[in-house]
């Protein structure tokens, strides 16, 4: 049975508007490879969950203008979207966050596998975010 994985994505992007980590990581595979823009990966739900945690303690977003793509066997998929951000908490590294806002194009890659997430790749411009808190 081929699963609609444009369905799955949409559900994952729910959860992520709605501040739902448990309802994100429930549409992950056990084995997930979360690759992160201008970083290494993270193997398995457990590591996501951790980011999961971190981002919403270091930023609040929300995801506009999401349009997805997805392969007809249900294997793969993108999504273009907009981050509309703050930053809330300085990331080691980065800026100091004073609750800078900030508005991003970004995109994502997904392998699924049985319905389930199996790859999440993000990319975004690092260098316009950090112009932009920076001039705030």
């Amino acid at each position: 049975m081929t699963v609609d994985a444009g369905a799955v994505i949409a559900a994952y992007y729910r959860a992520f508007n709605a501040g739902d980590a448990d309802g994100m990581l429930a549409l992950l595979a056990d084995d997930v490879e979360h690759h992160v823009n201008e970083g290494g990966i993270r193997h398995g739900k457990a590591l996501f969950a951790e980011f999961c945690s971190h981002m919403g303690v270091s930023y609040r977003e929300t995801l506009t203008d999401i349009v997805i793509f997805a392969a007809p066997d249900g294997t793969r998929a993108a999504a273009e979207f907009t981050v509309n951000g703050e930053y809330l908490q300085t990331d080691p590294g980065l800026p100091e966050a004073k609750g800078q806002r900030y508005i991003l194009p970004a995109g994502t890659f997904f392998a699924l596998r049985d319905g389930l997430i199996t790859r999440v790749t993000t990319y975004y411009n690092l260098s316009d975010w950090v112009k932009q808190v920076s001039a705030a």
